[in-house]
């Protein structure tokens, strides 16, 4: 055993990490500042050590072998177990690092963080960048998203593994084309909205518990209102009232956008108050990436600004 211990080159189980998190050899080179060639070298060595192909080509990327993915949690732990014995966990200097972060969040986040998070980022840290996607809580697992973003921002209620931390509030409100015939005085009854046809946005990822939208229209007797458009986009919800006598409820923030150039206007309804919340996720492991902890402290500053709106 230990003649075959001699035999692999311990960096290999960094690069090993990096390339089951991020099924990407681009990404999991920048991840270990190493240049996609280098990487490739390291995935050869390693398909041959295994005897498996470890990352399987599907399409233009890649998918785990079921080796990989029996190897992925242990492999994780002796990477964070290897960390905390030898403190190898690299300083981060925000004024001369070029770390590329990798940062998932909502569409509804997105519309309200992107900008002054890399704002701030060019900023604090102009060597570095942030390569923000569009979560998809209907892809792949939420677990495997987490492992292979430096943060996720996305609402609570859809089960998500790791730490979590609140980044922002909001409520709901009704909006409407601003000329809709059931307005009186800015404001909808009860009657109204059960007569009105509504434009709502499902997500079925976030499982089977009622939200609290719902519970409130329950309250109201309005449970089997009539959904006349459904979506999976919050983004999508003004567009889809517009020019319609339909209504919406939505985020505050993102209503407001809206408002002007679609026409709409916010009406005020007998519903109690609706809050939701946005929050930052991230992988356990996470949490003592020094690069990882300046971001975290970023987006709360962001997050305090936000709020102060």
């Amino acid at each position: 055993m230990k003649e075959r211990l001699r035999e692999v080159d311990a960096n290999l189980l960094l690069s090993l990490h990096a390339l089951l998190e991020e099924r990407n050899l681009t990404h999991a080179g920048e991840r270990m500042t190493m240049s996609q060639s280098a990487m490739s070298s390291a995935l050869i060595r390693l398909r041959r050590h295994f005897s498996d192909e470890l990352l399987v080509r599907s399409g233009r990327g890649f998918d785990l072998s079921p080796l990989a993915e029996r190897l992925r949690p242990a492999v994780a732990e002796a990477v964070e177990a290897a960390e905390a014995l030898l403190g190898t966990q690299r300083e981060f200097d925000e004024a001369s690092s070029t770390r590329r972060f990798r940062v998932s969040m909502s569409e509804y986040a997105m519309t309200v963080l992107a900008e002054p998070l890399t704002r701030l980022i060019a900023e604090q840290a102009p060597g570095c960048s942030v390569a923000l996607d569009v979560l998809d809580v209907f892809g792949a697992q939420l677990e495997t998203q987490l492992m292979r973003r430096d943060l996720i921002v996305g609402p609570l209620g859809f089960d998500f593994p790791g730490q979590t931390q609140p980044v922002f509030t909001d409520h709901l409100v009704c909006v409407v084309a601003r000329d809709n015939p059931r307005l009186s005085g800015g404001a909808l009854t009860v009657d109204d909205l059960a007569a009105m046809a509504h434009a709502v946005a499902e997500f079925s990822a976030a499982g089977e518990h009622k939200r609290p939208l719902e519970k409130a229209l329950e309250r109201h007797g309005l449970a089997d209102r009539t959904v006349l458009v459904q979506v999976t986009s919050l983004l999508t919800l003004p567009f889809a009232v517009a020019g319609t006598e339909m209504c919406a409820f939505m985020p505050s923030r993102l209503a407001r956008r809206c408002l002007t150039f679609l026409d709409l206007t916010i009406a005020r309804t007998p519903l109690e108050t609706v809050h939701i919340t946005e929050a930052a996720h991230w992988y356990g492991g996470r949490e003592r990436d020094p690069g990882v902890a300046w971001l975290q402290r970023l987006l709360y500053d962001v997050a305090v600004a936000v709020e102060a709106e």
